[in-house]
């Protein structure tokens, strides 16, 4: 009675047919498109799902506790989307919101240790899992899907471009790279101008491939990456970037993190952060996603995040929102996971394969009907260090295309040792 009672009043999109585990069905929703028919195993999952939903639905589904016997997980995922929307309007989730508001503090709170271990838990995985769905370069975060028809690999290197050009690069200057991964953006930007670049990333496997990488193309001699938390770097730096790893620092470390950032930065330096965040105010991570995804891991409302660079004395230069970009991107890793889903349950098992699907869809479903967005944010200690115009970065971007298609064969051979 529970879960009927909740799924009447939020399901207003769609059309979702449950069959209990005693056979009897109730439909839900107005009855157009998407149509999922959703067979529940056992009644203790539909205890759960009338009072946990936005945990219980990925944990029943890991467990095959629930199956589809109409629709895709990416139709059911949409109209649960949209149900999340009217579930954040009952008094019971506003409440619920309330009470568990200082416990995402806690969650946050992410010091060096603590950093390292949930750094670990996604991104020391195996090489071949990553190899089997993300792109030649192994771009792990948005890509910049320019027109709209875009490969995935021909996204993920506008996205570097994009980047690129607005940290407009000197002959000779000292750039970090916070969160390198694997390596690519700091490869990427070492070709596109002679600049020395720093990387530093908390996940050893990344580590070991990035090194690998920069001496495989010939570039360890201005591309190093190091084992190290950003808080650990000293500077200056001519040019800082962090991509995709701001998501990881944690609430209660934005303060010190632009502090440090502005610390970091020589007086005339830039810096460029893209990360996910959310249009909505501020909010906490969905606890399936931080129980087996991201541990630590909050996507901030933009107010929190402006709200710690007023306080660094940091200039806001550029505010550039991608707001479907994600979803493309998440569309195309799912759809090369699925396809090489074999292989990655060899790697793995049936639990994990289920695990990750769910994961790509319902962030895609996030970015394509709740809040989520990537937010680009250029920033510097002087108000002049960047043109008074945004000209500059589309100019910068047809430059850096030339190079792209003169190194093509060099981003081949980087790929290799991956």
């Amino acid at each position: 009675m529970l879960l009927a009672h909740l799924l009447n009043r939020i399901v207003t999109e769609g059309r979702l047919k449950v069959i209990l585990p005693d056979g009897r069905q109730r439909t839900f929703g107005p009855g157009v498109p998407p149509k999922v028919t959703l067979r529940i195993n056992d009644w203790r999952t539909v205890r759960r799902l009338g009072v946990r939903p936005d945990l219980e639905l990925g944990e029943a589904w890991m467990d095959q506790r629930i199956q589809l016997e109409e629709g895709t997980l990416r139709d059911l995922l949409a109209i649960a989307c949209r149900a999340l929307r009217e579930l954040e309007q009952t008094r019971w989730h506003q409440v619920q919101r309330r009470l568990l508001r200082p416990l995402r503090y806690l969650a946050q709170f992410n010091p060096l240790g603590r950093a390292r271990r949930n750094v670990a838990h996604h991104y020391d995985l195996s090489d071949e899992l990553f190899d089997l769905f993300l792109d030649e370069d192994r771009q792990y975060s948005c890509a910049y899907f320019q027109n709209g028809d875009e490969s995935l690999e021909t996204a993920q290197q506008k996205k570097k471009r994009h980047i690129a050009a607005k940290l407009c690069l000197e002959p000779g200057q000292e750039v970090l790279d916070i969160g390198s991964g694997w390596g690519g953006m700091g490869l990427s930007l070492a070709r596109y101008a002679p600049v020395n670049v720093t990387g530093v990333t908390l996940s050893t496997e990344q580590l070991r491939v990035a090194r690998a990488r920069a001496q495989e193309a010939g570039l360890d001699d201005r591309v190093a990456f190091e084992l190290q938390d950003y808080r650990e770097r000293q500077g200056p730096y001519d040019r800082i970037v962090s991509v995709g790893m701001f998501e990881h620092v944690g609430v209660t470390h934005y303060r010190e993190f632009f502090g440090h950032l502005r610390r970091l930065l020589k007086p005339d330096g830039i810096a460029l952060i893209h990360a996910i965040g959310r249009m909505s105010p501020p909010a906490r991570t969905n606890p399936w996603i931080a129980k087996y995804i991201f541990p630590g891991g909050y996507c901030p409302a933009l107010s929190e995040v402006l709200r710690a660079v007023e306080k660094s004395r940091l200039w806001v230069t550029d505010v550039e929102i991608l707001r479907l970009h994600y979803a493309e991107t998440l569309r195309a890793w799912h759809d090369r996971f699925v396809a090489n889903r074999e292989r990655i349950k060899a790697l793995y098992d049936e639990r994990f394969c289920r695990m990750w699907e769910y994961y790509l869809l319902a962030s895609e479903a996030a970015f394509r009907h709740l809040d989520h967005m990537v937010f680009q944010i250029q920033l510097s200690r002087d108000r002049r260090a960047v043109p008074l115009t945004r000209d500059y970065i589309s100019e910068a971007e047809d430059r850096l295309a030339a190079l792209d298609g003169e190194d093509r064969q060099g981003l081949k051979a980087v790929k290799r040792t991956g």
